[in-house]
């Protein structure tokens, strides 16, 4: 399946700038609100639903044998025809 990038942004930021705006994220969902993401003139608007599929990964990317990498990504996923998340694997402990 094609995937089209409707907004990114990627910048360098502190970790307290970084905590910022997740808890905005985190604000955004428990109050059941839409996430609207700015930067510049780019702007997109979500309405996650109740229950979308919360993916987590921690990835290393480069050689083998050599310094690569990392990277933590948090991913919020749902159908646009409004089905909910197939519940996924285990549950999730961060710790």
């Amino acid at each position: 399946m094609p995937e089209e990038v409707l907004f990114k942004s990627e910048s360098d930021q502190s970790r307290e700038e970084i905590a910022a705006y997740l808890r905005s994220v985190v604000d955004k969902l428990e109050q059941g609100e839409p996430i609207t993401l700015k930067s510049g003139a780019e702007s997109v608007t979500m309405e996650p639903p109740a229950r979308p599929t919360f993916e987590v990964k921690a990835e290393r990317e480069g050689p083998t044998d050599g310094p690569g990498e990392l990277s933590i990504e948090f991913e919020l996923e749902w159908n646009e025809n409004g089905s909910e998340g197939d519940g996924g694997s285990g549950q999730l402990e961060i710790e």
